[in-house]
């Protein structure tokens, strides 16, 4: 019988973490800009304003003459796998985005320091994960900012990417977002995770 080796299991981990839905993939060709600042390397690659037939758009990808791709983890909730994903990001030298609720920085605050110090960027993802586009523009900017102020008091940091929970975002979403300073971020390839827990017997 073959054993499997500690490289090859790290490897079943990040598999079985894209498989369940945990881990997102947004195929954005370009995994430097979002860890490192879109606006600090692409300023006049990154179009703040598209839009199609008069609707706002959120960056779903970056023009670049790299094919790279994003990793993303929306932190919502629990942070039982948190340490095992930034020891197998670790060993591989990769580099991703967590996009985390303020509920989740409140309850997780040294994990929340842990990516940051890891290297990895922290984007925000609303304080309460409401669907945007159903609230008030000052009830917007509420989720956005008071998460955006905890993660900067507990570690210095200015969040700039913002990312509607359940992709959810109209013009409105879109114009409060850049008013607060953050460059609204959507994904390319969805891990279904709705679909799959809804199939689940």
């Amino acid at each position: 019988m073959k054993h499997k080796t500690k490289e090859s299991n790290d490897q079943s981990y990040l598999s079985w973490l894209l498989e369940k839905g945990i881990l997102s993939l947004c195929f954005l060709f370009t995994v430097f800009a979002l860890i490192t600042g879109i606006q600090k390397h692409f300023p006049e690659a990154v179009a703040t304003n598209s839009s199609v037939g008069g609707r706002n758009l959120p960056i779903y990808c970056v023009d670049t003459p790299d094919q790279k791709i994003a990793l993303t983890f929306d932190a919502a909730w629990g942070n039982e796998d948190t340490q095992n994903i930034l020891a197998i990001l670790a060993k591989y030298d990769i580099k991703v985005t967590f996009f985390m609720t303020g509920g989740w920085v409140e309850s997780y605050p040294d994990d929340v320091k842990s990516i940051l110090a890891a290297g990895h960027d922290l984007g925000n993802h609303s304080e309460n994960h409401k669907n945007m586009s159903q609230i008030s523009d000052a009830e917007k900017k509420q989720e956005l900012m008071s998460v955006h102020e905890r993660v900067k008091e507990l570690t210095g940091y200015e969040m700039f990417l913002f990312r509607p929970p359940y992709g959810d975002y109209d013009n409105a979403v879109i114009r409060v977002a850049e008013e607060c300073g953050y460059y609204p971020i959507q994904w390319d390839v969805d891990s279904l995770v709705t679909e799959t827990k809804k199939t689940v017997v």
